[in-house]
Formats: C-alpha cells, sequence, structure tokens
C-alpha cells in the first residue's frame, strides 16, 4: 500500500488503477491464456513519470512490467506467476514531437498506435511501411520492443530497419535520449539495437525515431490460385524477376486457412477455389497503369509457366481491400473457431515447400486428429503453423499435448537452418524453445547484458530467457 500511495504522489489522477475489473485487461494477453494478478497498473504519460516509477519500484524490489497495445501473442507484455509486480502501460504516452518532411524522419511517442503512426505520415505525404493486422491497437513502443514484422518485410524490412533512435528508461531510472534522426552515426556500439526486439528487459522505449519512405502513390494487388508448394517459390521468383523492389507483398495461405478467414469474413467471397492462394502486391511511387501492367505481364507469365492455376487482379480499392482481409482474417477466423497451438518459424525461402511438407508428416504422425492452419509470408521465409484441435474439441483438449507439439514443429524449422520465433518474439510461452535451440554462448551473452543492465531483474523477468 505504501508503494501504491507514492506511485499516486508521482502520476495525475486516475493513473494508478488497483481495481481488479480496471486491472484486469492489462494482467490477461491477448489469446487468454496467461493471466497473473498485479499490484497495480500504472499510466504514465511522460518519460520523467516513467523514470519515477523505475526508481520507486527499484528501491521497494518490486517488479515492472512495461506494456503497450498488448497484442503480442507470446504473453511477453503481462505479469508472471508468483511475482510482486506492477503494469506500466506506455497508452498515454502519445506525443508526435517533431516531423522532418526534409530527412523523412518523425519522432513519436511510445503510446502511439501503429495507425496513427502510419495516418500522421500519410497526411504528410509519407509513408510508414510496417504494417499487420493489429495495428488498429498494437502500440509504436511494443511494435519496436518485439521488432515486429508484417506484411511489407519483403520489400521495406522488420521495424528493425524502421528505427533511426530511441528515448529509453533503464531500469535505475536514468533516461537516454538516443533520439538521434542520423543515417549514419559510426561513434561506437549502437546501442539501440539492444532494445529493438528486446521485450523490455534491458529498458523501456519511451519515444523513437523512425524513418518514413515516400508516400505510395499506386498499387496493384492479386490473389493467385497455385497446385503445388513450389508453385508458390516458382511465383515469387517470376515476380522478383519482373518487379523488382516493386513487389512489396508476397503472403502464402493454404486452403485449409483461406476457409478460416472466408468463414468468418462479412461481405468477402470467394474468388475462386484452389489448392492453395498466393496474395501478391506491386507498389511504389509510379503510375497506377505503369504498375498495373508490370503486375499483369509478370502473372502472365506465371500462367504461361503453370506455376499459376488460376488469378483475379483487383480493380478498385474495394476489391483490394477485399483480397487483403482474406488474409488478415486468417487469425480472427481460426480465434473463433476456437484458437490453435500458435508457432511462428522462419526457414530459408527455397526450402518452405519441404518444411511445410515436413510439418505436415511429423502432425500427422504424432497427432493424427489434429488439423492445421499455416500460412504466412513467402518472401522473407516466415511461416505460421499453428495446430488446431479435433474436430469438436477446444484448445484446453490439447493442454497435455501442447509441448510436444511445439517441439516437432521447432525441431523442424531449426533442422533446416531456420528460427523457431521470425516476428512474434520469446515472451513467456517460447523460452522452452530458446533453451531448447539457443546456442549456449548466446544465452550467456544475452544474460551478461541482462545483468549490466539490470542487475536487479526488475524489468519483465519471466521472458525470454530461460
Amino acid at each position: 500500500m505504501d508503494l501504491i500511495a507514492e506511485l499516486r504522489n508521482l502520476l495525475p489522477d486516475n493513473a494508478v488503477l488497483t481495481a481488479p475489473e480496471d486491472k484486469s485487461p492489462f494482467e490477461t494477453d491477448w489469446r487468454h491464456i496467461h493471466n497473473h494478478p498485479a499490484l497495480c497498473v500504472v499510466l504514465p504519460e511522460t518519460a520523467l513519470q516513467v523514470a519515477a516509477i523505475m526508481k520507486t519500484c527499484g528501491k521497494a524490489k518490486v517488479v515492472v512490467v512495461p506494456q503497450g497495445g498488448n497484442t503480442g501473442l507470446v504473453a511477453g507484455a503481462v505479469p508472471v506467476e508468483g511475482l510482486r509486480q506492477i503494469v506500466l502501460s506506455c497508452k498515454r504516452m502519445r506525443q508526435i514531437r517533431d516531423f522532418d518532411p526534409v530527412g523523412d524522419t518523425m519522432i513519436v511517442e511510445a503510446g502511439l498506435t501503429l495507425q496513427e503512426v502510419q495516418e500522421a505520415a500519410a497526411a504528410q505525404a509519407k509513408m510508414f511501411p510496417v504494417s499487420f493486422g493489429a495495428e488498429g491497437s498494437a502500440q509504436i513502443g511494443g511494435i519496436i520492443s518485439t521488432n515486429a514484422g508484417g506484411l511489407q518485410v519483403l520489400s521495406y524490412g522488420s521495424t528493425r530497419a524502421q528505427v533511426l533512435g530511441l528515448e529509453v528508461v533503464l531500469p535505475d531510472g536514468r533516461i537516454w535520449n538516443g533520439l538521434k534522426r542520423l543515417r549514419k552515426d559510426n561513434t561506437g556500439f549502437d546501442l539501440k539495437q539492444l532494445f529493438i526486439g528486446g521485450e523490455g528487459m534491458l529498458g523501456i522505449i519511451t519515444a523513437a525515431c523512425l524513418k518514413l519512405r515516400p508516400a505510395v502513390t499506386a498499387r496493384a494487388t492479386a490473389l493467385a490460385g497455385i497446385v503445388t508448394l513450389e508453385d508458390a517459390i516458382a511465383l515469387f521468383r517470376l515476380l522478383k524477376t519482373h518487379a523488382g523492389d516493386a513487389l512489396t507483398m508476397c503472403e502464402f495461405i493454404s486452403g485449409p486457412a483461406m476457409e478460416l478467414s472466408l468463414g468468418h469474413l462479412k461481405n468477402v467471397r470467394r474468388p475462386f477455389t484452389a489448392a492453395a492462394y498466393v496474395l501478391v502486391e506491386l507498389s511504389g511511387q509510379h503510375g497506377t497503369v505503369e504498375i498495373e501492367d508490370l503486375l499483369e505481364k509478370a502473372l502472365n507469365a506465371a500462367l504461361d509457366a503453370g506455376c499459376v492455376a488460376d488469378v483475379i487482379i483487383a480493380q478498385n480499392e474495394r476489391e483490394r481491400s477485399a483480397l487483403i482481409r482474406t488474409r488478415e482474417g486468417i487469425s480472427e477466423g481460426e480465434l473463433a473457431e476456437g484458437g490453435a497451438v500458435k508457432h511462428d518459424i522462419a526457414v530459408p525461402i527455397a526450402a518452405i515447400p519441404e518444411t511445410i511438407r515436413a510439418v505436415e508428416a511429423g502432425i500427422a504422425e504424432r497427432f493424427p486428429d489434429c488439423r492445421l492452419n499455416i500460412f504466412g509470408h513467402v518472401g522473407d521465409g516466415n511461416l505460421h503453423v499453428n495446430v488446431r484441435p479435433p474436430p469438436g474439441r477446444s484448445l484446453h483438449d490439447l493442454e497435455d499435448r501442447k509441448a510436444a507439439i511445439t517441439e516437432t514443429v521447432e525441431r523442424i524449422a531449426v533442422a533446416r537452418e531456420g528460427s523457431f520465433s521470425a516476428e512474434h518474439g520469446i515472451g513467456q510461452m517460447r523460452i522452452a524453445g530458446m533453451a531448447a535451440h539457443k546456442a549456449a554462448i548466446e544465452l550467456d551473452m544475452m544474460r551478461a547484458l541482462k545483468r549490466a543492465f539490470d542487475p536487479e531483474h526488475i524489468l519483465n523477468p519471466g521472458k525470454m530467457l530461460p
């Protein structure tokens, strides 16, 4: 109670939540798998307030769990079991501090949602290229802390590639002002990289200098039907050959994934039936006719090569939006159907077909009653492999098999020089994978960094490190 009283003295009115009904949304992860209590939830508005919170909690030996939009899939931003802890939500840190139209940069605070950042950039004829389904809720601080990927990594890179500088509150309450707008700065360690993808283990990101791109003036989008997994790779290679960097999206959607999506989307019809699908988009600063012609020529080449069985090209923004929704609706459809044991793997692009086949064979052999939902990003080798319970059963019925299912999928990915976590991070739910697959020397270096930055383990313990 003394800690809560002190926090209330530090923060504005209504910035310390203690009622169970007020804390509950911050204590439960997006998938409703982890739900552990916090002493309170604090809602600072400035980096100085975050710093004061860290100093106060450090003295009291109370853990701080940083949280953005709480849209993560590995429970990295919610409390763990058995600790005295508070949740620090950045949702009230919402200022756009600077916009540089010459240098194509924007300094924003951590609580702005991705959609708000995109809209602010668009209002100045610029683009922030990170894009994924939860962009209306996911916050910039959390997106950077997890190095989020999304639909356009193929062309623009992950979040890491979009960050020039950071402002970070360290575990001891000091504020590091690294909000540089420089494209080149060769003066020692690039410290910001320690916090990008760091999952709030080393510091709390309170603001970021983001790299912007010129606004896209033309898009052309199509959905292609394929027969074999190799067709997806052949189509990707043809599109890269014809369009180069104008190819900004190349998404694989399995037949079961399409079924889940269309089963829960309103006003979206199946354009045609295929064994599997590839959603593609070209974009850039070209004329609309030019970019559409480029896509049409590439798809005609794919049809001639026999790697595309059917195709539909969006003729307007309404049709484009419907095609994009078929991809974004997969996770919502899966959740509505009861959820799945989720995996986020990456393999070399050429290894995608054999990886999918190995997963299908491995799951069929060990868990023949389970169903697979596989989709992902052809252009960067990232596959979302989700194992669903048998018909009529719930995800709870897989509880005693989750570890074995995950071990099967992760082992297959790692055996193909892949990763068991491509864009979702580690959080609480991938720690076993870190212990099983991460080299001992890598874990040693990571633990050394944690000890150096946070010797008292105040920030987000129970995440990432075994």
